[in-house]
């Protein structure tokens, strides 16, 4: 976490005097509200804060937010963002992009950031579709998604965000959901983490891919489709009305994860796994578990920190320039040098 003075804000201190303008229902509003409200939680400040975005729906996110801002290039977010965190350390810098523009053109460009550890939180909105260019298949889309790219549905195999966060290092990989009540705690979360923090939300495309996370954000029978993270605690969901409490546990024959059924509340009884946030080989099986036969994973997944490359990088310049004297003029002369005489009319 960029280590600051706290002040005291409201809500209102973080929102612009410009319109909004997305698509009305659409999930951005959700997740813009639950930022402007954990951020006064936090204690920042609009003076030391930066939003960073890319292009797309969720790039318009710095427009709304009373902070400072850079509403790029498609896909060149992390590369700016990662200049900024160099220019002053110092600043709280957020960066925002989609799964089209950050995982698409700019995967490249998001995997140096996460590779790097460069210290900013990063929301990628995933809604499943290119939503400012009409509807097209993006790299999240569903096999069989019918668009106007696809007509016939999409035969390609869509990215898994967080694998791809997890496998380009990243140190802290969360998820969570654009109307979820639990948002602003994975937001804090990712906040307090030193390093690049990734956090997956699931935002609702109300008009080129309306509730296609209805299966498991859908309030009614939520408990037994989302599986809430928490480091330290046994990893249960459902409930007594649904059908029951159930977690999940390692099947000792052939290492990978199932659901198994809790009685009378002894999830130790039943084998239950208790979250590690720490462990590696933990969160890449989770971010792998397909959604039906097991919940959708959701808060904080891994949470391991690393040192920071902006922190390597100032501790290099400050080593390379030890002892030695500030001159550009030394500089510019250092090593040969050449003086040119004579005039135009001399021959060459």
């Amino acid at each position: 976490m960029t280590q600051m003075t706290k002040v005291e804000t409201t809500l209102k201190d973080w929102e612009t005097d410009q319109e909004v303008r997305w698509c009305p229902g659409c999930g951005d509003y959700a997740i813009l509200k639950a930022v402007q409200r954990t951020l006064p939680q936090l204690g920042a400040d609009p003076s030391n804060t930066v939003f960073i975005s890319g292009i797309g729906c969720s790039s318009r996110f710095p427009y709304y937010m009373e902070t400072y801002g850079f509403h790029t290039i498609h896909g060149r977010a992390p590369a700016v963002a990662t200049g900024v965190k160099l220019a002053n350390p110092d600043l709280d810098v957020w960066l925002v992009t989609g799964d089209g523009d950050g995982l698409s053109i700019g995967g490249n460009h998001l995997m140096h950031v996460l590779r790097r550890n460069v210290n900013m939180q990063i929301m990628l909105f995933n809604n499943e579709i290119y939503g400012l260019t009409k509807g097209q298949a993006s790299p999240t889309s569903r096999v069989d998604t019918r668009s106007p790219s696809t007509p016939l549905g999409s035969v390609d195999r869509p990215a898994n965000p967080c694998a791809f966060a997890l496998g380009s290092g990243a140190r802290f990989v969360a998820r969570g959901f654009d109307v979820s009540k639990k948002l602003p705690e994975v937001l804090i979360a990712a906040h307090a983490h030193q390093g690049a923090a990734f956090i997956e939300i699931f935002q609702n495309c109300i008009v080129y891919n309306k509730d296609v996370f209805d299966a498991f954000a859908a309030p009614k029978g939520a408990d037994d489709r989302q599986l809430w993270l928490e480091d330290g605690e046994p990893m249960l969901f459902g409930s007594e009305k649904t059908g029951g409490i159930k977690g999940l546990r390692l099947n000792p024959q052939s290492f990978a994860l199932e659901v198994v059924d809790v009685a009378d509340d002894d999830w130790q009884a039943a084998g239950v796994l208790v979250h590690n946030a720490k462990n590696r080989t933990l969160a890449h099986m989770l971010v792998e578990l397909p959604f039906g036969a097991f919940p959708m994973p959701m808060g904080v997944i891994y949470d391991d920190p690393a040192p920071t490359y902006e922190a390597a990088v100032m501790d290099e310049k400050r080593r390379a320039s030890e002892g030695k004297e500030a001159s550009l003029a030394k500089l510019l002369a250092k090593g040969q040098t050449w003086t040119v005489s004579g005039t135009a009319q001399d021959p060459v």
